[in-house]
């Protein structure tokens, strides 16, 4: 009797993290299709309480802090105006989590339009109840390019 109150403890234990982790990468996932709405939108009220103070973000043109990229976004130096997102994986380690999007981003980038294919990875910290983009890293690919999961 005792092994089987075990078992079930071991068991109800093992169902209750997974479903949790399920909740967190659901959660994760929505937050980073709402950071590419709130891009296309220059949101920058709602990017400036995702984005870290100390985050980092890497382009093709060039590396920069938070305050640079909310003002690139604010004043349409880029306009992300649509990312297409075909992939997306991730993998939670404690509380950080990194989500891998494949995507087209649809831009206007220098007044030029720009449609390119990228792998995306985005590196958040959990921060009490709220997730907190650390870092996007935009890789320039191939349209053939997958995630591997």
């Amino acid at each position: 009797m005792k092994k089987l109150v075990f078992l079930l403890s071991i068991l109800l234990i093992s169902i209750s993290s997974s479903f949790a982790q399920t909740a967190a990468e659901k959660e994760l996932i929505q937050l980073s299709m709402d950071k590419w709405q709130w891009m296309s939108d220059k949101d920058v009220d709602k990017l400036d309480k995702l984005f870290d103070a100390k985050a980092k973000f890497v382009h093709m043109s060039g590396t920069w802090k938070k305050d640079e990229e909310l003002d690139i976004i604010k004043t349409g130096r880029i306009w992300y105006k649509k990312a297409t997102v075909k992939d997306t994986a991730m993998e939670i380690v404690g509380n950080t989590a990194i989500v891998w999007n494949r995507i087209t981003l649809d831009a206007i980038v220098r007044e030029q339009v720009a449609v390119t294919e990228f792998t995306v990875t985005e590196v958040y910290q959990k921060q009490g109840n709220d997730w907190k983009m650390l870092a996007l890293t935009f890789s320039s690919v191939r349209d053939t390019h997958q995630i591997k999961h």
